[in-house]
């Protein structure tokens, strides 16, 4: 079976799937592009899919006969509708994180989908494709280092755009971190709290950066994340589980090393694209595949419900100051 898969958003990322689609996916088939600027679409396919048709809206995409499955890379705040709207046609769906921009519109999202009554929505979280990620995980899993007791992580960004809020270190950048330690661990969070370091001066005056936030899982694990989005030296990822008979850690991707005029220098990634390439790869490859067997394998909604019920609570902290509780609704039979 050859998936036909539609397009929503073109823009960086969504034109990088299309692109990855187009010529690294087996077994997929870019038939249709949308974007709110028609224009862009069209460069995109002409670039990687000339023979797709752009459509003028996104609901004639989801719609078409010519679409299997549907691909969301668009704005954060079109992804609970767009989804909905895919479940309702019965299409399968990929949708970027977040999978809608609060725990409730998650909600709706859990609702609809157990209606249909099987799974038809994957998330974007790619780094539970990632080489290094699955290490870690497979040494947790084999009890390496005994019971885990806490962890480092920092997430950093060289720069955020002008529109960057206080709000989206949390629902855009923490979000993946929420995520990584829900699928490491095997559990959800009960309780954040954000504290304020002082503020870079490279950031714009209205955006507290970096921030520190404490998040505390089921089973008493404390987890400690930088996120610092305005960094200046690169896009850069770290992890570390402390147990109780050792630690592990995220190793660095591999770069060469030159060594020049007395100095010993190994490049940082610019961008996650640069860093997650493989991963993404993997992760367009398993929505492909799930969605020829019928049965999708990758992040499902309850994690994407997980990630933004603790996004939600870390936003609470960053206003009151205080440690939030996190509450999720029971799991829906489909997820289990």
């Amino acid at each position: 079976m050859c998936v036909r898969l539609g397009f929503i958003g073109t823009g960086d990322l969504g034109a990088d799937h299309v692109r990855r689609c187009a010529n690294i996916i087996s077994g997929a088939t870019v038939s249709a592009l949308y974007n709110r600027t028609q224009s862009r679409a069209e460069d995109v396919a002409q670039q990687f899919a000339p023979e797709a048709q752009v459509t003028a809206t996104p609901e004639e995409l989801i719609e078409s006969p010519l679409v299997d499955a549907v691909v969301i890379s668009s704005a954060s705040q079109t992804h609970e509708d767009l989804v909905l709207k895919a479940i309702q046609a019965g299409k399968y769906v990929f949708c970027e994180k977040p999978l809608a921009t609060t725990a409730e519109g998650c909600e709706r999202i859990l609702h609809a989908e157990s209606a249909a009554g099987k799974r038809l929505v994957q998330v974007g979280f790619m780094r539970v494709y990632d080489e290094g990620y699955l290490n870690l995980k497979s040494l947790i899993d084999t009890k390496a280092i005994g019971t885990v007791l806490m962890a480092h992580a920092a997430h950093r960004n060289p720069t955020s755009g002008p529109h960057y809020t206080r709000e989206m270190l949390m629902s855009e950048t923490l979000i993946h971190d929420v995520n990584t330690f829900h699928w490491l661990l095997g559990e959800s969070f009960i309780a954040a709290q954000v504290l304020y370091p002082r503020s870079t001066s490279k950031a714009d005056a209205a955006l507290q950066d970096p921030q520190l936030v404490i998040l505390e899982t089921e089973r008493g694990v404390l987890i400690d994340v930088e996120v610092f989005v305005n960094c200046q030296f690169g896009y850069d990822v770290q992890c570390a589980l402390i147990g109780e008979s050792g630690e592990i850690r995220l190793p660095k991707p591999a770069r060469a090393t030159l060594r020049q005029n007395g100095q010993n220098h190994t490049a940082i990634t610019m961008g996650c694209k640069e860093r997650f390439e493989a991963a993404y790869d993997r992760e367009l490859q398993a929505f492909v595949d799930g969605v020829a067997a019928a049965k999708l394998t990758g992040p499902d909604s309850w994690a994407g419900y997980v990630a933004s019920a603790t996004t939600d609570a870390c936003i609470r902290a960053q206003k009151s100051g205080k440690r939030e509780d996190i509450r999720l609704i029971p799991q829906p039979d489909v997820y289990r």
